[in-house]
């Protein structure tokens, strides 16, 4: 199935994009909402608005938080995901002869 994912529909909140930057480290909405100091409902909640301002549905063939998780990262980079401590597989050499990251410059 074909999915049409679009860039934000308006800007993200500061507690929505922290939310998201949780959420793509895997975390869980219980482990959000104690790190966050809110009710797992609030994340909930939160994570349902956001799913909308990207446009993504929720239905018995996907997994909303994962369309959401590569959706936020498209939109707001990779820096979402460097917290993760997980090494780019994008590194070429550079004209000094030091490892960049052709993807991510």
């Amino acid at each position: 199935m074909v999915r049409d994912i679009t860039i934000a529909t308006r800007e993200l909140t500061p507690f929505e994009r922290l939310v998201m930057d949780l959420l793509c480290e895997g975390k869980s909405n219980g482990s959000i909402a104690r790190e966050t100091a809110h009710t797992e409902k609030v994340i909930e909640n939160t994570v349902s608005r956001t799913a909308k301002a990207f446009g993504i549905k929720s239905d018995s063939e996907t997994n909303l938080r994962v369309l959401l998780a590569l959706a936020y990262r498209t939109h707001f980079g990779d820096k979402a995901f460097d917290s993760l401590d997980v090494a780019c597989s994008h590194f070429e050499l550079g004209p000094d002869g030091q490892p960049i990251c052709a993807r991510h410059t």
